[in-house]
């Protein structure tokens, strides 16, 4: 159902639209998730390590998928709450049309150049097959990928967080029995191991993007409009682009310095990699619930900006704040006291490299969550209001911190543990960036309106 963001208390309005956009997250986490666990559990060490070293080359191709969402997702609560329903549809065509050709040059790339970007990040000769096996695999899959996230971008700008959240729960627990049962019953068929948890992900991210689909066409026919709609418009597409693309290069240059890492990372070895592969899947699971949750925060501030309620901006920023400083701190609990029981989900060598690898990056950097969920607040507000170059700044200063440090600290005498204690750094930093942004918006806002 539709859900206008621009009436109500601000904090409830947020709870009940964001509180369901977490429960997505943490369903779509799981897809990862599971394939780690699967392979780390029901195959080999080596087959989590080669999931984990290719899951840092698929982030970028989720960094395009996820900057086509916010694109779509901006432009369409700023006409949904504008109730401007005739751009608001021809927005949803357009961005479906250029995702699906952005997408297509996408996959054909990776299939050119998958095995170089997998040499390029150091990746060991042990693991190299399987990681271009998982790779391949995740790169057909693409499409849908892409779909399911500018579907759920359509539903999040509509004000409706459940229908995204029932597709992916259901979709997340069909993948969790699908990867156990590709890996131990069909083994024969999936000899490699590592191959049926990539074939898993593929059918059941499959039929979550046609159902979402369907279900936004649906959607859309209850939103009447006047006369015949456009089915594409370079000025709405200049709009998106304007929002998706500083969004893309964000996610891109993150995920390339996230390879820049792994490349870092693997250079110590394969026990190494797979807790770092264990550990990063968890902090993941933290870290997208936030910016999940940011998304939610930028759908909030369109709407409210388009039918010029931005009074309303500020308080739902307060809100947002304590929501995910609430979040993390029950996570930063977890992880840094029961870090060795998470790290085993998907390890199961107690005394072994790859669990002290993992149980140290958790109790490294999970105190810091609730700076770098901060940050994301705040960076939803800019990215809603159009901000894109102080979103941008922050975020590059994050990450240049963290790839610096990570090359520097790792060569002294601290070893990998130079990498982990990058990432603090780099939040800390980042987060005071943010905030002042932020502020100095809100001043502007507040002067504007006192006039």
């Amino acid at each position: 159902m539709n859900k206008d963001l621009t009436v109500g208390k601000p904090s409830r309005v947020l709870r009940n639209f964001c509180l369901p956009l977490f429960g997505s997250v943490i369903f779509q986490q799981l897809y990862t998730i599971a394939d780690s666990f699967v392979a780390g559990k029901f195959v080999s060490e080596k087959a989590l390590a080669a999931v984990g070293n290719s899951y840092e080359i698929t982030l970028i191709f989720m960094a395009f998928a996820f900057g086509c969402n916010i694109g779509c997702s901006v432009v369409v609560s700023g006409f949904f709450g504008a109730k401007k329903y005739k751009e608001l549809k021809t927005a949803v065509y357009t961005a479906l049309i250029a995702s699906g050709i952005l997408c297509v040059a996408l996959m054909l790339l990776g299939v050119l150049f998958g095995s170089g970007l997998l040499r390029l990040i150091n990746t060991p000769g042990d693991i190299m097959a399987d990681s271009k096996l998982y790779l391949d695999i995740y790169i057909l899959g693409l499409l849908f990928v892409f779909y399911y996230n500018v579907a759920t971008g359509i539903f999040s700008a509509l004000g409706d967080s459940k229908t995204p959240f029932y597709f992916l729960m259901c979709s997340s627990l069909s993948n969790i029995f699908m990867d156990i049962l590709f890996t131990t019953a069909l083994r024969n068929v999936f000899k490699r191991g590592v191959d049926g948890v990539a074939w898993a992900t593929f059918l059941c991210q499959g039929v979550s993007c046609i159902l979402a689909l369907i279900f936004v066409f649906k959607r859309l026919k209850t939103i009447k409009t006047d006369g015949k709609n456009k089915v594409f418009s370079c000025k709405i597409l200049g709009q998106i682009a304007y929002i998706a693309i500083p969004s893309i290069l964000q996610q891109s240059f993150v995920s390339v310095g996230n390879i820049i890492i792994q490349g870092i990372i693997n250079t110590f070895g394969s026990g190494v990699i797979a807790g770092y592969s264990a550990s990063i899947k968890l902090n993941n699971l933290v870290i997208t619930s936030f910016n999940t949750i940011g998304t939610g925060m930028s759908n909030y501030t369109a709407q409210n900006l388009g039918a010029e309620r931005k009074e309303r901006v500020h308080e739902g920023f307060r809100a947002g704040v304590g929501m995910v400083v609430l979040i993390g701190a029950v996570f930063s609990v977890a992880y840094f006291f029961f870090g060795r029981n998470l790290v085993h989900i998907f390890i199961n060598d107690y005394a072994g490299e790859a669990m002290k690898t993992g149980i140290t990056i958790l109790k490294i950097i999970s105190p810091f969550y609730f700076v770098v969920s901060t940050k994301l607040i705040a960076d939803g507000v800019l990215r809603g209001a159009g901000k894109m170059k102080q979103f941008m700044l922050a975020t590059f200063t994050d990450l240049i911190l963290r790839v610096v440090l990570a090359k520097i600290l790792s060569g002294t005498g601290l070893g990998s543990t130079g990498i982990w204690l990058a990432w603090p750094i780099g939040w800390l930093t980042a987060t005071v960036m943010s905030l002042a942004f932020y502020f100095n918006y809100y001043k502007q806002k507040k002067k504007t309106a006192s006039k």
